[in-house]
C-alpha cells in the first residue's frame, strides 16, 4: 500500500511527539508518569494498571496481527489473540483480508486455532455444524427449524468484524470500529519505513519465546542503542576510542507523535570516537541472529575488502557500491539511496504500541511482544528476519519455526540470547522494594519516556 493520504505528505521530521502530560490526563489513571523521564515501577507489574490496559488500550488501538504472506491464498487464516480476544484473519476471495471475531454466533465455539485453510471457504463450528461463509455471512443453520426466525436472523448471527487493514507487508487489526484509519495512527512510522523498502520485504524465518517479563519493559530494551557495548561486548569493534563510557557514533534519538519512537545515524562529525571496523560488525551481526545483515550482503562485502582497511569509510563506500549491484542483478528491489535511507540502517523504528522494525539494508529485523497468559509478568516476544527478494519468487506460505526457550543455542543466536537474559532480570529488579521509579536518559531514551505519555493518553480518554 502506497501512503497517499494528504495528511502524510507533510515534513516527517515535523512530526515530533507533544511532550509530558498534562494533570487533566495524569489524574485519570493509576502510577501517572512523573514527569517526562520517570516510570512508576508499579507500571510493569501491578494489577490494575495491566486490567486498564486491556480496557482502554488493547480494543482500542491498531496492532500488527500478521505478515500477509501467512495467508497468501483465499480461505488461508491464522489465529491472532490479544488480552484473551481472539481474531481469526482471512484471506477473502478478491485478495482483501478480514479479521473475524473467533466466536460462533451460536453457542460461543472458537471456530479456528493457530493457522490452516478454511476448505471449501467455509468456516465451521466443529459443535453444531454452523457455516459461514469467509467474509462472516452465515451460510448453513444445522437445525434451523428448531430455532424461533428472530433468534437466526442472518444479520444477527453474521460473525463479528474488527477493523482489519494492511500496509508494509503486514496485516493491522484494531477491535474498535469507530478508529481513526490506519495511515492516520501509523504516521509519521510508516512513511519513514516504507522509503527504506520494508513493504517490499518478504519473512526469512518466524520464531517465539515466552518471557517473565512485561511486555512494555521488554520492548523498551529495543528502543536504544548504547546498551551494545555492555550486553553485546562483540559487537562493539571500534579500533581507537574503545575506551570511551559510551558508543560515541552519532545516534539521534527522535520521539514522534502517535507514540512512535526512532533512532538513527545522524550527520557525520568529527570527534565521535573511533571508527568501526565494518566488515567485523557485519560478519558477528550475520552470525548472532542471522537478521539484518545476511550472508549475502557478507558475501558481497568480503568480495571487495582486498587488502582495505575495512573502517576506513572509503571500503565502506565500495561495499555499498557492490551491494547495489549485486541487487540489480539478482533483480532484487532496491532502497534508494538516499541520506535519509542510509541513516536507518542500524537503527530503529518503534510503531505504537509494540511492534519494532529494524531496517538494514534490503533487510530488517521485526519485533512483536504481547502479554502472555493474563498476567503482567509474562508475555509473548516473536521474531522475525525479513529480507527483500528477487521479484517474482514465490516463497511459499510463512509459518511460526517454533516457541523455543530463551537459552536455546539451536534456534536463538548469540545477540538475541544476551538480550533476553537481561529482560527477565529486569522484571525480578522492577519489583525491589527499594526501587520507587525507573529514570530514563533525556538524550538516549526519550522515545521510552514517549511511549509511555502516549500510553497515559490512551487510557485516560473515556475516563
Amino acid at each position: 500500500m502506497t501512503v497517499t493520504d494528504p495528511r502524510h505528505a507533510r515534513d516527517i521530521e515535523s512530526a515530533l511527539a507533544p511532550g509530558p502530560n498534562g494533570p487533566e490526563v495524569n489524574a485519570k489513571i493509576p502510577f501517572p508518569m512523573n514527569g517526562w523521564l520517570r516510570v512508576p515501577a508499579d507500571r510493569y507489574h501491578s494489577r490494575e494498571f495491566f486490567e486498564l490496559e486491556k480496557e482502554k488500550l488493547w480494543p482500542h488501538v491498531w496492532q500488527m496481527a500478521a505478515r500477509e504472506e501467512e495467508i497468501p491464498h483465499p480461505g488461508d487464516f491464522v489465529e491472532y489473540e490479544i488480552v484473551g480476544q481472539s481474531l481469526l484473519i482471512v484471506r477473502q476471495q478478491d485478495g482483501s483480508v478480514k479479521a473475524l471475531h473467533n466466536a460462533c454466533r451460536h453457542r460461543a465455539t472458537e471456530l479456528g486455532s493457530g493457522c490452516g485453510r478454511f476448505p471449501g471457504g467455509q468456516i465451521v463450528c466443529p459443535f453444531h455444524g454452523w457455516r459461514w461463509k469467509i467474509d462472516g455471512s452465515i451460510s448453513h443453520v444445522f437445525g434451523r427449524e428448531g430455532f424461533d426466525a428472530e433468534t437466526v436472523r442472518p444479520e444477527d448471527i453474521a460473525l463479528r468484524e474488527a477493523r482489519c487493514d494492511t500496509w508494509g507487508g503486514h496485516v493491522w487489526v484494531n477491535l474498535d470500529l469507530d478508529a481513526p484509519p490506519l495511515l492516520e495512527a501509523l504516521f509519521p512510522a510508516a512513511n519513514i519505513l516504507q522509503r527504506n523498502g520494508v513493504q517490499r520485504m518478504r519473512a526469512k524465518w518466524w520464531k517465539e519465546t515466552i518471557l517473565n517479563c512485561n511486555w512494555k519493559l521488554a520492548q523498551e530494551a529495543f528502543f536504544e542503542g548504547w546498551h551494545v557495548k555492555q550486553t553485546h561486548p562483540q559487537l562493539y569493534t571500534y579500533k581507537d576510542g574503545a575506551d570511551s563510557e559510551t558508543n560515541l557514533q552519532n545516534t539521534v534519538y527522535t520521539p514522534f507523535v502517535n507514540g512512535h519512537g526512532r533512532f538513527q545515524s545522524g550527520d557525520a562529525k568529527e570527534g565521535y570516537g573511533g571508527k568501526p571496523d565494518f566488515l567485523q560488525a557485519a560478519r558477528l551481526n550475520w552470525s548472532g541472529q542471522d537478521a539484518m545483515t545476511l550472508e549475502r550482503d557478507i558475501t558481497v562485502f568480503e568480495s571487495v575488502a582486498g587488502g582495505m582497511d575495512t573502517s576506513d569509510p572509503a571500503y565502506i563506500a565500495k561495499a555499498f557500491d557492490a551491494l547495489y549491484d549485486f541487487w540489480e542483478g539478482a533483480g532484487i528491489p532496491a532502497p534508494d539511496r538516499t541520506p535519509e535511507v542510509l541513516k536507518m540502517w542500524g537503527g530503529d523504528i518503534h510503531l505504537f504500541p509494540n511492534y519494532l522494525m529494524l531496517p538494514m539494508y534490503a533487510n530488517s529485523l521485526a519485533y512483536r511482544v504481547r502479554p502472555y497468559n493474563d498476567d503482567p509478568d509474562w508475555c509473548r516476544f516473536e521474531v522475525w528476519s525479513l529480507t527483500t527478494y528477487p521479484e517474482g519468487e514465490d516463497r511459499g506460505r510463512l509459518e511460526l519455526s517454533g516457541r523455543f526457550d530463551k537459552d536455546d543455542t539451536d534456534n536463538w543466536g548469540l545477540i538475541p540470547r544476551q538480550d533476553f537474559a537481561n529482560l527477565e532480570r529486569m522484571q525480578r529488579g522492577i519489583k525491589n522494594r527499594s526501587l520507587k521509579e525507573i529514570r530514563l536518559s533525556e538524550k538516549w531514551e526519550a522515545t521510552i519516556a514517549n511511549m509511555h505519555q502516549e500510553l497515559d493518553r490512551r487510557l485516560a480518554a473515556g475516563s
